[in-house]
């Protein structure tokens, strides 16, 4: 309780600091007013484009992060079993964090059409985040247990289920938690550059273009509260499945 209240008392001072900041600039193409932007929220609320928009890019961003965790899982396995690959896979991983995600959308629009670029942006920028975490976690699983399963001949599945997965699991969790934060980050910005129909980034960047400073407000807001509520209920139905 404690917590939660510190919380909400640290929500009203910025909220005050952001009204008292907006008083003072007094030019809303600048900066809106809280109540303004509050306001261009109900408003977009009561629009079809609004749901078509944040389902889109939720369908898109999602995906992204979905084939992220199969593949980046994948690969580190692969890793983990040949040294080879593991040395191949490392490389190409410190490459994709190395590149900026502009350069990366410049040139992922050479080769596909816009509407798969979040899906594809989401999907590079998560990557490397679930192989660095998985392979990690492959490699600090206890080598006595490993040795145990050696001596009762335990099945490839057995080891997998009782051995490497509870060692693999709080790494793979950690990468879900911070891959989520990638993915959207990652995804609106591809957005806003590739403008898909019926997206969150086509409307920032209408938004942007017709100086409607209140709805480009509104818009980061609701990327912010989609993305928190979206990180929730993954991270909650992995925990489920791990138990």
């Amino acid at each position: 309780m404690k917590k939660k209240g510190y919380s909400i008392l640290a929500g009203v001072i910025l909220l005050l600091f952001w009204q008292l900041l907006s008083m003072k600039i007094d030019k809303e193409i600048f900066l809106p007013s809280p109540g303004n932007t509050l306001k261009a929220l109900f408003h977009l609320l009561q629009t079809k484009e609004f749901y078509l928009s944040v389902g889109g890019s939720c369908l898109r961003i999602m995906s992204g992060f979905v084939l992220a965790l199969a593949a980046g899982t994948l690969l580190a396995v692969s890793a983990a079993c040949v040294s080879l690959l593991r040395a191949v896979f490392d490389l190409a991983m410190q490459l994709m964090k190395a590149i900026p995600v502009a350069s990366f959308v410049i040139l992922v629009l050479l080769w596909i059409e816009s509407a798969q670029l979040a899906i594809v942006i989401s999907f590079l920028m998560v990557l490397p985040v679930v192989y660095t975490n998985v392979r990690d976690g492959i490699g600090q699983t206890d080598a006595k247990l490993l040795e145990m399963a050696a001596v009762f001949r335990l099945s490839h599945w057995k080891r997998i289920r009782y051995i490497y997965a509870p060692a693999v699991l709080p790494y793979f969790v950690s990468a879900c938690s911070v891959g989520l934060g990638f993915c959207w980050k990652a995804g609106i910005a591809a957005e806003v550059i590739g403008l898909p129909e019926r997206s969150i980034g086509e409307q920032l960047y209408e938004a942007k273009l017709y100086l409607m400073t209140p709805e480009l407000f509104a818009w980061t807001a609701v990327i912010v509260m989609v993305s928190v509520l979206f990180e929730k209920l993954v991270m909650r139905l992995i925990r489920r499945l791990a138990k």
